[in-house]
């Protein structure tokens, strides 16, 4: 299974004034109001990128075999997949029912495919499923770091499990870099990326926020076939030293 999340920040209601002293106290630290907003904004736009901060409002899912998938989003409302479709498209109510969801599809794969989600998707998965005690049905995810199962994270694949350091032959480079270079569609072609995210849960476009996670997905299946034809024996030869 492939799969990828996309996630937002709670609100700052959320955390009682003690969270909030500590989640912006680098910013009361600065020295006037205009540079202690320009703080605040810097801090709460990385909410969504930490579990205890941040929520999961959508999960793509996809079988790279038969190219077949599930999208679980948050929605207040539902909208009926179009008949045919290789995706179906299911609303949640909450974040608890749609990690809830996530788990009961995941306990039926022996391997899942991810892109940065050993740094990323899964920890974020594991926090906010323990957060609302949902029950995790896969906890192996994030063991030894140098195999391809139960979790193959392209990011070290095409890394070479970080050989080459920020600044080598085989450094890092984002989900669209990669699919310019073996020309794969980008997910980020048709306009929407990251973060958009939050302004589109704000203005209720649930569905797109979905449709952009499976165009991701979609993208990670492409590029693993492209790791699996051309790259995978030399990776596997050189987790093993």
């Amino acid at each position: 299974m492939v799969f990828d999340i996309e996630t937002t920040a709670q609100p700052v209601e959320n955390f009682d004034e003690v969270q909030q002293e500590y989640l912006f106290r680098e910013a009361e630290s600065q020295p006037d109001e205009v540079s202690r907003e320009r703080k605040r904004a810097e801090i709460s736009n990385l909410f969504s990128l930490w579990a205890l901060t941040g929520q999961v409002v959508s999960i793509g899912m996809m079988n790279p075999h038969t190219l077949r998938g599930k999208s679980l989003y948050l929605a207040d409302d539902f909208e009926e997949t179009p008949p045919g479709s290789d995706v179906e498209f299911i609303p949640c109510p909450d974040e608890a029912e749609l990690l809830a969801s996530f788990w009961e599809a995941a306990a039926k794969f022996d391997t899942v495919v991810t892109f940065n989600g050993r740094s990323f998707d899964v920890p974020f998965l594991y926090l906010r499923s323990a957060a609302l005690n949902v029950p995790i049905s896969r906890k192996d995810w994030l063991g030894y770091r140098y195999q391809e199962s139960p979790h193959c994270d392209l990011l070290d694949q095409l890394t070479f499990y970080n050989v080459s350091g920020r600044t080598g032959a085989a450094r890092t480079f984002n989900l669209d870099f990669y699919c310019k270079v073996f020309g794969i569609v980008s997910p980020k072609a048709q306009g929407v990326t990251g973060h958009d995210v939050p302004r589109m849960m704000e203005e209720g476009r649930y569905r797109e926020i979905a449709e952009y996670c499976m165009r991701d997905v979609r993208a990670t299946v492409e590029l693993y076939r492209v790791w699996n034809d051309r790259l995978r024996d030399l990776s596997s030869k050189y987790s093993k030293h």
